[in-house]
């Protein structure tokens, strides 16, 4: 029986050891969203594998569904947001982007555009790393997320943040005078969807 490869652009988001040498990795796609998937053998000294499948790796997968879950095939790296980030401030941004994703993403669900700001935001962290900069990523990256997850109605006053087309669109409009009443809103979303 054969299976169907499918082959995306994915987030690592996190691993766990499973096995003498297999590994699984927590995977957030465009396509699919969150995702479990094993590698065979990856923790072998020499896979080939190992080195692309790192925490915060942006990577090229093909995928393989079989019966028991999701399989990795092939992995080719395209860049480490954490790995390029020259100082704590932007690693602590870039680790608090992929801790929401795991933290409010569940299930393969396709969220489209929670994806493109996910690469949005790793590259302005790394190249755009001020302190308050990154607040306002964060701020802005976690709004739109729980607004197209469904967790959160955003009123109208800061609609214009969820229908700006992208991330970084929101970002140059965003007001500073915002932050109180958005953060207010994110917080109540949390304690009334139990996350």
């Amino acid at each position: 029986m054969s299976y169907k490869t499918y082959t995306m652009q994915a987030l690592v988001c996190g691993s766990r050891a499973s096995f003498t040498s297999d590994k699984s990795y927590l995977l957030f796609t465009k396509e699919v969203g969150m995702l479990w998937a094993t590698a065979r053998s990856v923790r072998v000294e020499k896979s080939k594998q190992r080195m692309a499948l790192q925490d915060f790796s942006m990577v090229r997968v093909s995928l393989i569904k079989g019966k028991t879950g999701w399989r990795i095939g092939s992995v080719e790296a395209h860049a480490n947001a954490f790995l390029a980030a020259e100082n704590r401030a932007v690693r602590g941004g870039i680790a608090f982007v992929v801790k929401a994703l795991r933290q409010y993403v569940h299930g393969e669900v396709e969220v489209p555009r929670a994806f493109a700001d996910m690469q949005s935001v790793l590259d302005r962290l790394v190249t755009e790393s001020t302190p308050e900069d990154i607040a306002v990523y964060q701020q802005l990256f976690i709004l739109r997320l729980l607004e197209e997850l469904g967790y959160i109605a955003v009123p109208q006053e800061f609609r214009v943040y969820i229908e700006t087309k992208d991330l970084h669109g929101a970002f140059t409009i965003y007001d500073n005078t915002h932050d109180a009443r958005i953060t207010q809103h994110i917080e109540h979303a949390k304690k009334v969807s139990h996350l």
